[in-house]
């Protein structure tokens, strides 16, 4: 059964991006490596500093690789940050997600995704997959 699949390129994606409003926040921290351009976009466009961090869970054929997430880097977030956002390319089960916010507790913490569920959705009209610019097929 083959799945359909939609393509977004750069120009909709920024597009998109300059179109969301979004709330106070001092920092960006990026899920890498799925959420790290959309991370480096919103901080440019916050004009804020980023962090990214490596949470491991599925494989590249999107096949969950291991039970949970799993944190492969230390997080350093600069002193002072209070509000950070957190990105992901796409989020479906919240598992990745509520692995970083646990790993960020202690933050106030506003999600954002391109696609499928956070506090904030880039694209929330897309259910399909998405081919995104940034990834290559092996």
């Amino acid at each position: 059964m083959l799945m359909s699949k939609v393509t977004l390129d750069f120009l909709t994606i920024t597009k998109r991006i300059d179109q969301i409003p979004l709330p106070e926040f001092d920092h960006v921290v990026g899920i890498a490596s799925g959420g790290t351009v959309a991370a480096c976009l919103l901080a440019y466009k916050a004009g804020c500093s980023t962090t990214m961090i490596r949470i491991n869970y599925r494989a590249e054929d999107n096949s969950p690789q291991r039970p949970s997430p799993v944190l492969l880097n230390s997080i350093n977030i600069p002193e002072g940050v209070k509000h950070i956002l957190l990105v992901d390319d796409v989020c479906v089960s919240g598992k990745t997600i509520a692995t970083a916010k646990e790993a960020l507790a202690g933050y106030k913490i506003t999600t954002f995704v391109l696609k499928g569920q956070a506090d904030i959705v880039a694209f929330p009209e897309i259910s399909e997959c998405v081919v995104w610019p940034w990834k290559f097929d092996s």
